[in-house]
């Protein structure tokens, strides 16, 4: 596609520079792991366009033309960690990064989105196959879902599924489009719900891998309500504002998030302790 303009799918279309924008925006993901891994900084973030996380090894798709947070974490892989975990909060599943990992124990891939939804995978009992089974945790969300009804879903799964796995990194897929307005979405979450899932995450960084995470922007459609994700956290990353900032929930008013932990986890109780 170097060079012209072309239609890959239905919904994914290059300019003649997208090659080379796409290259640059996998680059600046392993820019980001060498930053941190090198010592440079604990967080770092990548404000990237095209998104990667549909895209698949051997085919674009969904917007997206290489799979960024996939690159970034085989090179973190190469360069000598064990596990890597990445969490998606995109209201999309990235069907690519799951798929690119699937049978792989080193990777940890937990992903919270719409269901059903595009790209129509992501189903509670996609766990991983062979060497991989237990290591791909979908959450899947019923529509409408709040920040309530996430932080539900993953303090009950996601994060303890997460420390038990004791990732060296954490890399998060940083998709805005579940924010509520989205026009690609169809989730009520907040900028500030967003801001205290990345808290929460970079938590168990502290804990786990001396607060290694790096988030790679994905999905978000809204470009104000994108910048408002972004300007909430920002400052997470940075160190600004932690879990203690944030108010508890009323998870009790989450009844969205209460269908997702019934359907997800007597999946995930077959291979982790919950």
């Amino acid at each position: 596609t170097a060079g012209r303009a072309t239609a890959l799918d239905a919904d994914t279309f290059t300019s003649p520079d997208s090659y080379e924008v796409a290259l640059l925006a996998a680059g600046a993901a392993v820019g980001c792991v060498e930053h941190v891994l090198d010592g440079a900084g604990r967080q770092a973030l990548a404000m990237v366009r095209p998104p990667g996380h549909h895209a698949e090894r051997n085919r674009a798709m969904g917007f997206c033309l290489f799979n960024n947070i996939a690159v970034a974490a085989a090179h973190a892989r190469a360069h000598g960690l064990s596990r890597v975990a990445i969490v998606d909060y995109d209201v999309h599943h990235g069907n690519g990064t799951q798929w690119s990992f699937y049978d792989d124990p080193s990777v940890l891939f937990i992903s919270s989105h719409q269901f059903p939804y595009y790209p129509g995978t992501g189903a509670a009992t996609e766990t991983g196959v062979g060497a991989g089974a237990g290591f791909t945790i979908n959450l899947p969300m019923v529509a409408g879902g709040t920040d309530a009804d996430y932080e539900l879903a993953f303090n009950t799964i996601g994060f303890p599924v997460l420390s038990h796995f004791n990732p060296e990194l954490i890399l998060i897929s940083a998709g805005f489009d579940a924010l509520e307005d989205d026009p690609l979405g169809g989730m009520r979450v907040s900028a500030e719900g967003f801001a205290r899932l990345t808290a929460a995450l970079c938590a168990i960084a502290n804990e786990c891998c001396a607060g290694r995470v790096i988030a790679i922007t994905e999905g978000g459609y809204d470009l104000g309500g994108f910048a408002s994700c972004l300007r909430a956290v920002i400052p997470v990353l940075d160190g600004d504002r932690g879990p203690e900032r944030y108010a508890p929930l009323q998870q009790g008013a989450a009844p969205r998030g209460r269908a997702t932990v019934d359907a997800v986890l007597p999946q995930v109780r077959k291979f982790w302790q919950l």
